[in-house]
């Protein structure tokens, strides 16, 4: 496997989000994200497939957002959306961001103990996400141990 960086231009990167927005209506999450200019995407390749992205967007000087988070259904169990996730926080680091925030849904229950398993600690809802009974927020403090 490989996680490379893409434009938000990229077709198969379009294409992974549309399968996710397409998974989330399903589940009642009628919400769409639109791209932004100041995220950074990556995606995982398989066997020369895009299987998976993940973004972070800077929220502050020190705070990124984890964005964007999606495994195509058979390739999930894998260990992939683990991996994005190191490399996520890894390059929100290096750009000096210590805490790393990111909100799911609270009917996303694979979701949230990927976070928790990976150190995200719940904490309560932030911007957009205020009053939406359906978000559950999670933020991990980058140790820079941790990312050597």
């Amino acid at each position: 496997m490989q996680i490379e960086t893409r434009a938000a231009t990229d077709a198969e990167l379009a294409a992974l989000v549309t399968a996710q927005q397409r998974e989330l209506a399903e589940s009642g999450d009628e919400v769409t994200y639109p791209a932004h200019d100041d995220v950074t995407y990556l995606v995982a390749v398989v066997d020369g497939r895009a299987v998976a992205c993940g973004a972070w967007q800077p929220l502050d000087h020190d705070t990124a957002e984890l964005k964007r988070m999606y495994v195509r259904p058979a390739y999930r169990g894998r260990g992939i959306a683990r991996q994005l996730v190191v490399a996520l926080e890894e390059e929100a680091y290096a750009t000096g961001r210590s805490v790393i925030r990111l909100e799911t849904g609270t009917y996303l229950p694979a979701a949230i103990a990927l976070y928790r398993s990976a150190g995200y600690l719940p904490i309560p809802p932030y911007g957009e996400y205020v009053g939406n009974p359906f978000s559950a927020c999670f933020a991990k403090r980058l140790p820079a141990a941790s990312l050597q």
